[in-house]
């Protein structure tokens, strides 16, 4: 992230821009992880609103909110390109977050989930293992080594994330998601995998929290989240700084409690330097205009895996 976007952002977040003289260097020069890998570099920026669960309650509930987006999109002179996504239906997955019984992982800034698409009621694909690390502080994020250590491939999504201020409307402030994903099969891994001892063969980083540790992770507050996804259409906010969006919610399988709803909408790119600034600009313009349209649908001070976490009561400490 570019300072010039630290300021229009400003969200207070205590971002550091500082190198960290103790990250060690390749033999190209370039900062590194112990293995000489080069640092992981940022490749999305991501906006996310926090929505109130309940205001979604079928289909229809897309559509509206789809019309404050465009409502939004309009002020803020931003091209919103639906036409695509028309006629689709909702897509449904299956998240379920793991960790130990007293939170150990999220309090310390991870996030270990598995999850599953549906096609027709039924599974489709092989299950998904995603685990992250989030932090405000772009240097801390970046020097968090998330690889994994397994002989199948996986996916690095490095993310610049924009979330409303905590506390009010119409600001914005930065996480870093500094992901992994990968397919659970055919890695063999099996029901092992809540084990800590496989845990810490599989994330290295994860030896300070769970290493010499003999317990298993379990389902967070034992629920399984049912997520319905509708995809809304493209922002287009010039200079090639094009963005899908989608709005969600996420309830719990059983009692169909609905938790946390958000819209999201994501750019990926190549190098962040080759972002046009007014673009970047009038991204933040929109995210901050579509606050105000949508401030009776908006849920401040959390996500949607806080809500999750916090679901039981006895709220966990957490860097989002």
């Amino acid at each position: 992230m570019t300072r010039r976007t630290a300021r229009l952002l400003n969200s207070g977040g205590g971002i550091s821009l500082e190198d960290n003289a103790n990250v060690p260097t390749n033999a190209q020069g370039e900062r590194s992880y112990s293995d000489g890998h080069p640092l992981d570099e940022v490749h999305y920026i991501e906006a996310k609103i926090i929505l109130n669960g309940l205001r979604f309650t079928s289909v229809q509930s897309f559509r509206d909110f789809a019309k404050i987006v465009r409502k939004a999109a309009k002020q803020a002179r931003v091209d919103f390109e639906t036409e695509p996504t028309e006629g689709l239906r909702p897509q449904i997955r299956e998240v379920l977050f793991l960790d130990t019984k007293d939170f150990r992982l999220y309090n310390n800034a991870f996030i270990l989930r598995r999850r599953i698409a549906y096609e027709d009621g039924f599974p489709a694909g092989e299950p998904e293992i995603v685990f992250k690390f989030r932090h405000p502080d772009l240097e801390t994020a970046s020097q968090l080594d998330v690889r994994p250590s397994i002989r199948g491939n996986y996916r690095i999504k490095f993310k610049e994330e924009w979330l409303p201020r905590k506390d009010r409307i119409g600001g914005a402030r930065s996480l870093f998601s500094h992901n992994v994903e990968f397919k659970l099969h055919p890695l063999n891994l099996g029901d092992d995998l809540t084990s800590s001892a496989t845990l810490v063969k599989v994330f290295p980083a994860l030896q300070p929290l769970l290493g010499g540790k003999r317990e298993h992770v379990q389902l967070v507050n034992r629920t399984a989240v049912e997520e319905v996804l509708q995809q809304l259409g493209t922002l287009d906010f010039g200079k090639g700084f094009e963005a899908a969006s989608n709005v969600a919610v996420w309830r719990t399988r059983g009692d169909q409690h609905q938790v946390v709803g958000e819209f999201s909408y994501q750019c990926k790119f190549q190098r962040r330097e080759d972002l046009s600034a007014k673009a970047v600009e009038r991204s933040i313009e929109f995210f901050k205009l579509l606050q105000h349209e949508a401030q009776d649908w908006i849920s401040l001070g959390t996500t949607k895996t806080g809500a999750v976490y916090r679901l039981k009561g006895n709220p966990p400490q957490s860097h989002e």
